[in-house]
């Protein structure tokens, strides 16, 4: 092991201190996301008394990842599971007295927040599918009393828009050739309002209305290659553009809060960019961009607009919050996300622009070691050990910024690029259609052309790629590793699914709405006889006796999108050919590992299993296995660093007495 000192996985890893800052509407307050006794809580201080923050729930499992403040001011919603089913229930509490309430059922149950709104402060719109699994019906809800009544019933209806007075105006369907259509709530019916091609079901939406109710805001792509911003007419149906950009769609909107004016709007090509449509937000910008390096985010706004929660994003150093206030053009600085990483000397991570063996443009990210980089140019002295690091959705994406996965594993001397493959969002409509029907196909195709333009240009060898990702990246893990076998050193596959089939029947019941869409992406119907071959066709189970290279998979027991059998099967195909594979489950987990506990333990067994095969750094276990529920169900003999049989034994124990 190397006498270079690494940065420690429990600062990268482990809980921040603070994050998802916000002001409540009038201002008086600021929360955030912080550990409680090392589990994710929401914290609450009088705005300019940080000092005075006290918790405001007390959970003490997987910890609490977004919230919302109502517009009572003294009110915060916000949504939890049971160890990653996803089965989401909606809770509020009371800041002043503390007190704890259900707005839905705790157990069984999938909810989520439709709407808020300061005309009608004392209550929420919930969708809940409590009536028909798969259908979300949506309630008026009473946030003091928690008594709740049906506000529309769902006759098959993927999603609802609702105005600020409740009213539900829209619904959108999905229709059988993947495509959808909204329509229009009047005089008790449902009427046709708007058409939406499968080409273009993605990057068009109805967002909301202006402050007059006589127009709509919509992304839009018809006509078109990416989202822009529009607004149009609800009588003559007119569009007016608003904003755009060439390269990428509209993906972040910053609203009046009560006139309801667009005063920016952003698309992400390889950076973020803003389009100003206010001459004074632009001006709080330009004096913001002094404060600090990185790129600026609108976190959170008080509800007349004066006060603002700024974030600085850099990709070498922890988010800076700030609390801005507009009237006097004063920012004062709050805290930083990890105040660990302050002054840790971290990598630049590099927009790069790789062309696929079809001529399609590859946005992606790559982030160097430093003993190969020491002018942080992103062209390395010699070649090192790639990571490539493929997202999930697949309909997502990576962006430039602060990645931990990077600086980790550069840290231990590895090269990590983050590929934006073909179905990538965010590129226009061309760019996510040309995946449809192509997964294990032109998608991984994409992957290979990647890691050949890496070796081409001497960031790594051939012989030294190890592909690794989560969710569909588990799946293009396994792609990679069964389906081109000779292309990867090693594959690290997290909740990713191995059979096709098996995953499109067993998807959650209240995805079903979007089935249509779902089979558009897939490129079959899998009910018919030639869907379910050509699924078969592109599922890694089915060439499972093809890996040969290291392979190390990690499952939540609870994951609701790829079950626990994806890998199960998979697993036990390896052994049934005694194909050597390392198997880490986590009973309490859903689809990746949110606990900060079990996500440490995780990233010490795949350390490991990287410096075994690649002969990367290696910080010691230390205690990253005591006390998790980490069971190593297959291989653990294989990774011959990790802990010693003691510790192992300890971290199954954990979970199983």
């Amino acid at each position: 092991m190397s006498e270079k000192p690494l940065i420690s996985r429990q600062i990268l890893f482990g809980n921040p201190d603070k994050a998802g800052v916000q002001l409540s509407p009038d201002g008086r307050w600021i929360s955030y996301i912080a550990p409680l006794e090392g589990v994710l809580n929401i914290w609450v201080a009088p705005r300019g008394h940080l000092d005075k923050a006290e918790p405001v729930t007390r959970d003490t499992g997987r910890g609490i990842r977004s919230y919302n403040w109502a517009y009572t001011n003294q009110h915060i919603l916000y949504i939890q599971d049971q160890d990653g089913d996803e089965n989401w229930a909606v809770y509020q509490v009371d800041i002043e007295t503390g007190n704890r309430l259900a707005l839905t059922p705790e157990k069984g149950v999938h909810a989520s927040i439709s709407k808020m709104s300061p005309v009608r402060p004392h209550e929420v719109v919930l969708s809940i599918n409590d009536r028909v699994p798969e259908l979300h019906d949506l309630y008026l809800v009473d946030l003091v009393s928690g008594s709740k009544t049906l506000l529309m019933e769902n006759e098959g209806f993927a999603g609802f828009v609702v105005d600020d007075i409740f009213d539900v105006r829209f619904a959108f369907r999905s229709t059988p050739d993947g495509g959808g259509h909204y329509l229009k709530y009047e005089h008790d019916k449902w009427a046709p309002f708007l058409e939406i091609s499968p080409e273009d079901v993605l990057t068009t939406s109805l967002l909301g209305f202006n402050k007059e109710k006589d127009a709509l805001y919509i992304t839009d792509s018809r006509d078109r290659n990416t989202s822009a911003l529009m607004i149009m007419d609800m009588v003559s149906r007119e569009t007016k553009l608003l904003s755009d950009n060439k390269l990428a769609d509209i993906n972040d909107i910053i609203f009046h809060p009560t006139d309801k004016t667009v005063l920016a709007a952003a698309a992400n090509y390889d950076r973020k960019q803003w389009h100003f449509l206010s001459d004074e937000v632009e001006k709080d910008f330009d004096l913001l961009a002094t404060l600090q390096d990185g790129d600026v985010e609108v976190i959170s706004q008080t509800q007349d607009n004066l006060n603002w929660i700024v974030a600085f994003l850099r990709d070498d150093g922890p988010v800076a919050y700030y609390d801005y206030d507009r009237s006097i053009k004063k920012a004062t600085f709050l805290f930083t996300n990890r105040q660990a990483l302050e002054g840790v000397p971290l990598q630049k991570m590099h927009p790069v622009l790789i062309k696929s063996r079809d001529n399609m443009t590859l946005v992606s990210y790559l982030t160097l070691p430093r003993h190969v980089d020491q002018g942080q140019t992103g062209k390395p002295t010699e070649p090192v050990p790639l990571i490539l690091d493929v997202h999930g959705g697949p309909r997502a994406r990576d962006s430039w910024g602060y990645n931990p996965l990077h600086q980790w594993l550069s840290d231990r001397g590895y090269a990590v690029l983050s590929v934006n493959y073909r179905s990538s969002t965010g590129f226009g409509k061309n760019f996510i259609n040309a995946g449809n029907g192509e997964w294990a196909r032109k998608m991984h195709d994409d992957l290979l052309d990647a890691k050949d333009w890496a070796v081409s240009r001497g960031i790594t060898t051939e012989e030294a790629v190890c592909i690794f990702g989560g969710s569909y990246g588990g799946y293009a893990t396994l792609v990679g590793l069964a389906m081109t076998p000779d292309s990867f050193a090693c594959g690290i596959d997290i909740v990713g699914p191995s059979n096709l089939l098996t995953l499109i029947h067993s998807i959650p019941p209240y995805w079903k709405p979007v089935l249509d869409i779902m089979k558009v992406m897939l490129g079959v119907d899998p009910e018919t006889e030639e869907g379910q071959q050509i699924l078969k066709e592109r599922s890694p189970l089915t060439y499972h006796e093809n890996i040969k290279k290291p392979l190390l998979i990690g499952q939540g027991a609870n994951d609701p999108r790829v079950k626990q059998a994806e890998s199960d099967q998979i697993v036990a195909a390896l052994k049934s050919r005694n194909i050597p594979v390392t198997y880490a489950f986590y009973p309490n987990e859903g689809h990746g590992f949110a606990r900060p506990e079990n996500r440490l333990s995780f990233y010490a067994v795949m350390e490991a299993f990287l410096a075994q095969h690649l002969g990367g750094h290696f910080e010691p276990v230390g205690e990253d296995l005591e006390g998790v529920s980490l069971e190593l169900r297959e291989g653990s003999e294989l990774i011959k660093n990790i802990a010693s049989p003691s510790a192992l034994q300890r971290s199954t124990l954990s979970c199983s007495g």
